[in-house]
């Protein structure tokens, strides 16, 4: 058994990571200041502080065996109209978080990044080498924690894995998307379903994609987790290793709205308005690396699996709103 700090593990990738942990026999301890974050989604038999990130320096202590680092703004829009507060969040809290961890003798790290630090992709599918150039405040701040953590690792013997997610989707249990504002597809198509919103609006019908809508790479949630777990295996003293993790499919809007149609049951009007800035054609990931390095591979990478596992989510998530 070893012991897991989880900063950020009341929101939705740290809980279902958390989750793992503890049915992998761990002792964890979450640590969470629940602005975006749900008490009820730290899983039983974690420990729970409610704390900044930045806070951490009074938490740590060298029982600790490693950090996993969740505790980030995501909100690509938000990011745009308030980057102090990604600069101050984002990359300042991992700066305090990387002294209190030196300063605990804590030295083995899984950092949950990005694929936003691509921006622009030259390349289909996208690998771990090709340029960074993030086209957002949120994706230059995950970045710049990449390189932070690099340097970590290469002057103090860090050992570190940066784990760079491309759409991820689906619930575990009665742990979910339940982000505000919304922005990602599939839960937004869901509350159509749901009759909380009219209609899913559908950014740009022009795309060079088979159907002319953009195209992206789902990975499940609990794929997602079952990585961070391998990559604590993996970090290696010294080294920063970066991941990719996604399927290496891609599947179109249209696809993603037809296939919530089939799960619910429920017609899904679509409005087709423009495009939006900044929207790449197609962002589908190349997880070689992950295969090799970490030993990682996804087995539930049905759509149509992924969007039954978030309408379950959803629907026990109105009832208990209710």
């Amino acid at each position: 058994m070893s012991k897991y700090l989880v900063t950020g593990g009341a929101g939705y990738v740290g809980s279902v990571v958390a989750a793992h942990l503890v049915e992998a026999g761990h002792a964890v301890t979450v640590l969470d200041d629940l602005s975006t974050g749900f008490r009820e989604a730290v899983p039983a038999g974690a420990a729970f502080i409610e704390a900044r990130v930045q806070d951490a320096a009074a938490r740590l202590d060298p029982s600790f065996d490693a950090v996993l680092h969740f505790a980030a703004f995501s909100q690509v829009g938000e990011s745009v109209t308030a980057p102090e507060k990604y600069w101050a969040n984002n990359v300042g809290g991992t700066m305090a978080l990387l002294a209190a961890m030196r300063e605990a003798g804590v030295r083995t790290l899984v950092f949950s990044s990005t694929a936003a630090t691509y921006g622009e992709p030259v390349s289909t599918p996208i690998t771990e080498t090709d340029p960074t150039a993030p086209t957002s405040p949120y994706g230059a701040s995950k970045l710049a924690v990449d390189h932070m953590i690099a340097g970590e690792c290469a002057a103090h013997g860090l050992a570190a894995v940066s784990l760079r997610y491309f759409n991820v989707a689906g619930a575990y249990g009665s742990c979910g998307e339940r982000h505000d504002p919304e922005s990602h597809l599939i839960p937004l198509v869901l509350q159509v379903a749901l009759g909380q919103r009219e209609a899913i609006s559908v950014y740009g019908d022009d795309y060079p994609t088979p159907d002319g809508t953009c195209v992206r790479d789902y990975i499940h949630v609990a794929d997602l987790a079952e990585a961070h777990l391998l990559a604590l295996d993996a970090a290696t003293p010294g080294e920063h290793l970066v991941c990719n993790l996604g399927n290496g499919n891609g599947f179109s809007v249209r696809e993603v709205v037809e296939t919530v149609r089939k799960v619910t049951g429920h017609a899904i009007p679509e409005v087709v308005v423009g495009r939006r800035g900044g929207d790449p054609a197609v962002l589908v990931a190349s997880a070689a690396r992950a295969h090799e390095r970490l030993g990682w591979q996804p087995s539930r990478a049905d759509l149509a699996e992924i969007v039954a596992d978030a309408w379950a989510f959803a629907r026990r998530a109105e009832h208990t709103d209710e």
